[in-house]
This record gives structure tokens, C-alpha cells and sequence, in this order.
């Protein structure tokens, strides 16, 4: 095994952020139970923060981003873990504060280590990453709520990661998908995967700002937090629910408890980071197994490390569509 690897490095020089590909040595990495060689990465929203100097996100520079990984164990300290095991990280510190997936090797704590879910790929386990998992995760909190009742739902930020894959998610359960967007572009995508009805984000916000507003929808998956989140709360059905999985346009929200009260409507967050290990294992069952998509190659786009710097781009300028995927072997 070579000691020496590629990573994709963020660096910070009198507060400007510059970005490149450099040599590492495996010494350089930090103090973990297991050393993985990462076949897989992908590009999600808080990769793009980290990448562009958010100290929210990331703390300390130089800094290798990266939350996401799938790729094969090389060395381990805990006996569970084994060499040539394949596995993922998600939802964890991993490529926010701790070297991540756009370097070729990490070095992580065992408790972060997952085994790859039977029946996905290192490839397929990409396209859903940090952002599948929590759109999985959404998904099984209005399905479990529903009862299986396949409903009217909307899908706020439909064209982003989170959103692209509870559309897909929802729709092969059944449930009759509003996709809302503020990419034009993105129509013939959504039809693609999924949704019933598009509609753009605009044509969500009253501007009359009223307490209440006519009941479209029974539940919500939400990527885009503020006055979109404050009017779909005001839009959707009695006894609807409402999960809170994102917060691209804003974290505020300035709403009366009316809709709760006099609705009694559900709003609930995600919080993958925070979901225990046998929550963790069966939302990646069903996502292996019941929710199996056959569409994901129409979900994602793959690039190599030297493309990163373009994708980033797509997502500040908003141009994205749908889950980027990193081949951390094809440099």
C-alpha cells in the first residue's frame, strides 16, 4: 500500500479560501480505529459550506471536506471491523471538522463505521449518502404517520439531493408527489423520477401573509426552511405532517401556532447525525431492500476529484440538479 494519496484540500490565506487537489501521507491523517481506502464520495450542500470557508461547518483550516465515504477497510484496531470489509460513513463529523471522503484514505473512530447494506454497491450507497439517508429517514416518519394512506405530498428544494430522492422514495410508495422548485430546468428531471405535479416555490408564498391558508397537502417533506416552510405549515391538511430536512433559503421561521392548534398538524425534524444505530440499520434496510430504486443512475451525475471544483460551482450559482457522486479512483 502506498503511503501516499490524494485529497482534495481547502486552505485559508488572510480569510480567501483556496481549493486543489495535493499529495498526502497516510501519517498526516488523524488518530482513528480504522483505515479506509474511499472508492466513493459525494458532493452534498455542507461539503460545499466547508468547501467555501462556513465556520459553522468547519472550524479550523487546511481541511479535507467530504461528510460522505464508502470504500474497504485496509487496517482496524476493534475486532467487528475487518481488513477488506466494505463499509460507509454518513452523518457524522467525518469531512466537517475531521479529514473526509474527498481524500483517498480517512482514518475514523470505529463508532462512525458502517457496514455496507447488503445489496447496494459502494456506488449505489453514494448516490444516497448523508442525503438519502435523511430523505429515507423523512420518508419513513410521514409513512409511518400515514399509515400507509397514499396521499397528497409535497417536496420543497424537489431538485436538490434530499429533495430529488424523497421524491423518488415517495412516489415508488405510492403517494402522489407536488415536486416544488425554483429550477425551471429541472421539470423534465422530476417527471423522471417521479412527481406528479410540479410547481414552482414561488407560487407556494402568500403575499398576503394570511394565518391560514386552504389545505392542499397531508404531508410535507420541507429542504428549504423560511417562507417556504411558513407556508406550507399553512397549507397542509388536519392532522398533516410537516419533516423539516433542510434550510437553503433561511433557518428563520415567523409563524402563528394557529395551524398547529386549530389543524393539529406535526412538524417534525430530521437529525441524522443524532439517529441511533438501530434506527441507522433499519432506515439502510429498507433503503437496500423494501425502497430498493431501480432509477438512481437517473438520479445522480459522477465526476472525478479534478471535477469537484466545477460542482461546487453548480451549487453555489444554483444550477444543480439532483446528487453528484465522486469516483475518489478515477483522479
Amino acid at each position: 500500500m502506498s503511503e501516499t494519496f490524494k485529497a482534495y484540500r481547502v486552505k485559508e490565506n488572510n480569510l480567501k479560501f483556496t481549493r486543489s487537489i495535493e499529495n498526502r501521507s497516510i501519517s498526516e491523517l488523524p488518530k482513528g480505529d480504522v483505515l479506509i481506502n474511499v472508492h466513493y464520495t459525494s458532493l452534498n450542500y455542507k461539503d460545499v459550506l466547508s468547501c467555501t470557508g462556513n465556520r459553522t461547518v468547519t472550524r479550523h483550516y487546511p481541511h479535507t471536506p467530504g461528510i460522505d465515504a464508502a470504500g474497504v477497510v485496509v487496517s482496524s484496531k476493534v475486532s467487528h471491523i475487518k481488513k477488506n470489509d466494505k463499509v460507509i460513513i454518513t452523518s457524522f463529523d467525518l469531512g466537517a471538522n475531521t479529514d473526509g471522503g474527498f481524500g483517498q484514505f480517512i482514518r475514523v473512530p470505529a463508532d462512525w463505521v458502517f457496514p455496507l447494506p447488503e445489496g447496494l454497491s459502494l456506488r449505489e450507497s453514494m448516490i444516497f449518502g448523508t442525503a438519502g439517508f435523511t430523505a429515507a429517514l423523512a420518508v419513513s416518519f410521514i409513512n409511518d404517520y400515514l399509515k400507509g394512506e397514499k396521499k397528497r405530498i409535497i417536496v420543497s428544494g424537489a431538485s436538490g439531493g434530499v429533495g430529488s430522492i424523497s421524491v423518488a422514495l415517495l412516489s415508488f410508495l405510492g403517494y402522489e408527489v407536488v415536486a416544488s422548485t425554483g429550477k425551471i430546468k429541472s421539470i423534465e428531471f422530476l417527471k423522471k423520477i417521479g412527481a406528479y405535479e410540479i410547481i414552482k416555490r414561488e407560487d407556494i408564498v402568500d403575499k398576503l401573509n394570511r394565518t391560514l391558508l386552504k389545505e392542499q397537502w397531508s404531508g410535507a417533506i420541507d429542504t428549504v426552511g423560511g417562507k417556504t416552510l411558513e407556508n406550507i405549515i399553512k397549507s397542509t391538511s388536519k392532522r398533516g405532517i410537516i419533516v423539516s430536512a433542510g434550510m437553503v433559503s433561511s433557518p428563520k421561521l415567523d409563524i402563528s401556532v394557529y395551524p398547529f392548534i386549530l389543524r393539529g398538524i406535526h412538524l417534525i425534524g430530521t437529525g441524522a447525525s443524532e439517529v441511533n444505530l438501530k434506527k441507522r440499520a433499519q432506515i439502510w434496510n429498507l433503503i437496500s431492500n423494501k425502497w430498493r430504486l431501480k432509477m438512481l443512475d437517473d438520479i445522480c451525475t459522477e465526476i472525478n476529484m479534478n471535477e469537484i471544483d466545477a460542482y461546487i460551482d453548480n451549487f453555489i450559482n444554483g444550477s444543480q440538479i439532483g446528487r453528484v457522486i465522486v469516483n475518489m479512483k478515477n483522479d
